[in-house]
């Protein structure tokens, strides 16, 4: 059986929570459009009969401004330790920015360390035509020496049954490391506390996204039935008014998709309360990042 850890690594928003969920065909990581979303390293696990494939998803790499952007970049860059494969993940709809090429340098140490595989993948070729792929793969093949290069489309599936094939060849022999039905190492606290984010992010303007938190107050198994509270940290009155909505509706509708999304993850009747709370730079407090889980 083919076994292996599988990075997946970029710039912020180019798609590497999209790509992950849709190889391990469940809904682990939260997705949004706003960059940064992802800020914790997450375990998912694909099985099939020839290969037990534990995919990495990563913060994007970028340069840090806050306590937590540091230990999100620190993450990324400790996840390649763990890593078999690496996947860089770039947007096809883009020429290679300073972003990329940011990336493309740790990769670079990366290979001279480890000599693994490493994959581009070139990701949005559902918004590209496919002649403009050609001029782009060749500029990206001056830029590293890639193991392989796959176009795909994270959202559709397109070409993404073809990146595990050839990822599967390149893993080595083993024996499995996990569980059959093992498919992440993420507590359901975390999980909870991760899709109330993703509502919030869904529902509220660009300004709030890098500065709300939520922390899991209390998480209760009844039978079939979690009780979960959680609080909702922002920075400043002026974004708790965002979080809360006039006459609090938008605060009621970022409860009533959480609890949804919760029940169908977790199979489970869910009691969801949730509060709003100001903590001024709550970014830079180390404490309350390590109780928050970055």
């Amino acid at each position: 059986m083919k076994v292996g850890n599988v990075a997946i690594i970029g710039r912020s928003n180019v798609g590497k929570s999209t790509l992950f969920n849709r190889l391990i065909r469940d809904k682990i990581a939260i997705v949004s459009d706003k960059p940064q979303t992802t800020r914790t390293r997450i375990l998912g696990v694909a099985h099939s009969p020839e290969a037990q494939i534990a995919f990495l998803d990563t913060p994007g790499f970028h340069r840090p401004q806050h306590r937590l952007n540091q230990r999100m970049v620190q993450t990324a860059t400790e996840t390649l330790e763990e890593a078999d494969l690496l996947y860089v993940l770039v947007e096809a709809t883009t020429p290679p920015g300073p972003g990329d090429r940011f990336v493309i340098e740790h990769v670079r140490r990366w290979q001279r360390e480890h000599h693994g595989p490493v994959f581009l993948a070139l990701n949005k070729i559902d918004a590209v035509s496919k002649p403009s792929l050609l001029p782009l793969i060749d500029r990206y093949r001056t830029l590293l020496d890639w193991t392989e290069i796959v176009p795909i489309s994270a959202l559709t599936g397109d070409n993404v049954d073809r990146l595990l094939s050839v990822t599967v060849q390149a893993l080595p022999e083993g024996d499995p490391h996990y569980a059959d039905d093992m498919l992440t190492d993420q507590p359901m606290r975390a999980v909870a506390a991760e899709i109330i984010r993703e509502k919030i992010l869904a529902q509220t303007r660009d300004e709030l996204p890098y500065a709300v938190a939520v922390q899991i107050d209390q998480f209760v198994e009844e039978g079939r039935l979690a009780r979960i509270s959680a609080s909702v940290l922002v920075e400043k009155n002026s974004q708790k008014a965002i979080v809360v909505g006039k006459r609090g509706e938008r605060f009621k509708a970022v409860g009533t998709a959480a609890r949804l999304e919760l029940e169908r993850l977790f199979g489970m009747k869910v009691f969801l309360e949730l509060w709003a709370k100001v903590r001024q730079e709550w970014r830079e407090d180390d404490r309350l990042l390590v109780e928050l889980g970055y």
